[in-house]
């Protein structure tokens, strides 16, 4: 009640507005956070959580949790993640879905706040493992809009279901729109995307 509060305030006085396009999803999701260009994008998702009483979940390097940072880092939904082995990220995903946890993971494919060549994939592998379906998070400057966008559920044609994601984002520019990477993953040919599932929000 208290984060509802103040994140439906935070929204009364911003110069952002929130729009929600995304359809109601009941159970485990995963979010894409993009583009993903500065560090107002955390707390952008925290605020769109809170507004719409989401239980936010977020891959961290395990750096971010250590000493007094712990507590705090998850208490707001961070999963510590050691990328030498990247691989239990998918594991720790999929014991939370089959325990029956409902939540939000958010993942920012782009890997990085400065401008790059593609995404990485690991997000389309979680989801595919996890069967989780994918909803499209956004922040967009040239219209001062953020929120959620549409939800997708992957197919397994890499290809086709990235077409789909650079249709949303086309006219999406991040906060900084010239670090802003093209939703395209390195190879996309494949049956299936592979990757380093463990790019997500830092601080």
């Amino acid at each position: 009640m208290i984060r509802r509060l103040v994140a439906r305030t935070y929204w009364r006085v911003s110069r952002w507005t929130l729009v929600h396009e995304a359809e109601p999803v009941t159970g485990p999701r995963l979010l894409i956070g993009a583009p993903h260009t500065s560090n107002w994008d955390f707390w952008f998702m925290l605020a769109i959580g809170w507004e719409a009483g989401l239980k936010f979940r977020w891959l961290g390097k395990h750096t971010l949790f250590t000493g007094w940072r712990g507590p705090i880092m998850r208490a707001l939904g961070g999963i510590p993640v050691d990328r030498r082995d990247p691989s239990s990220v998918v594991a720790d995903v999929l014991e939370r879905v089959r325990s029956g946890e409902v939540f939000s993971l958010v993942v920012t494919p782009e890997g990085t706040r400065g401008a790059g060549s593609h995404w990485k994939s690991g997000f389309y592998r979680v989801a595919r493992e996890a069967g989780l379906p994918v909803t499209l998070g956004f922040v967009d400057r040239t219209t001062m809009t953020t929120g959620l966008g549409v939800t997708l559920d992957l197919t397994g044609d890499v290809a086709a279901d990235m077409d789909a994601v650079r249709a949303f984002y086309a006219d999406k520019s991040g906060f900084h729109p010239a670090l802003r990477t093209e939703p395209r993953l390195r190879d996309e040919t494949g049956e299936q995307a592979t990757g380093d599932p463990t790019a997500g929000p830092t601080t």
